[in-house]
């Protein structure tokens, strides 16, 4: 025979695991800590200018 199990218990123990498991999933997307964060940015912002300065120009319709 098998054991009984109060199934507002296990309810509880379920809903505790699976919000477990999404707290892991946001820690791992969002927890960067501020100077993760400010680092990437600047990175980012490095990165953009140096790809601005090597642009091509034309100059089409100036009228001269």
């Amino acid at each position: 025979m098998s054991d009984v199990i109060n199934l507002r218990r296990e309810r509880k123990r379920r809903k505790s695991v699976e919000d477990a498991k999404e707290a892991e999933t946001n820690r791992r997307l969002y927890g960067r800590t501020k100077g993760q964060k400010m680092a990437d940015m600047l990175e980012k912002r490095r990165s953009e200018a140096l790809l601005d300065g090597k642009k091509i120009f034309s100059v089409e319709g100036d009228g001269s």
